[in-house]
């Protein structure tokens, strides 16, 4: 049989054993975590440069061309009415060349 003595180093030594373990298992964490931490940039690295509005730039023009009628009553009021309201855009940006037209016709 197992004296007292023995028996309570065998604890002893179980305890310190399973002490290591935990802190084994710790100090894996930290390198596990890393390792997870890389691929995830790794991966998000491959999707590629996604769209920033602040590194974007580009050069346009936008033309106004607009014909609209004015009448000034007796009464000294005046009414305007827009006939036509088109706006071009035209130029080149991280896109490549665009050119948008939008119309507005009150007729």
């Amino acid at each position: 049989m197992l004296s007292t003595k023995t028996k309570g180093q065998t604890t002893l030594e179980v305890v310190i054993l399973i002490g290591f373990v935990t802190a084994a298992l710790i100090a894996m964490g930290v390198y596990m975590k890393r390792g997870i931490q890389g691929r995830l940039r790794e991966s998000t690295d491959q999707v590629g440069e996604q769209y920033s509005a602040s590194h974007t730039s580009g050069k346009y023009k936008i033309v106004t061309d607009m014909q609209q009628t004015e009448n000034l009553t007796k009464a000294g009021q005046t009414t305007t009415v827009i006939n036509t309201n088109t706006q071009t855009k035209t130029g080149e940006g991280a896109g490549g060349a665009y050119e948008t037209v939008a119309v507005l016709d009150n007729e």
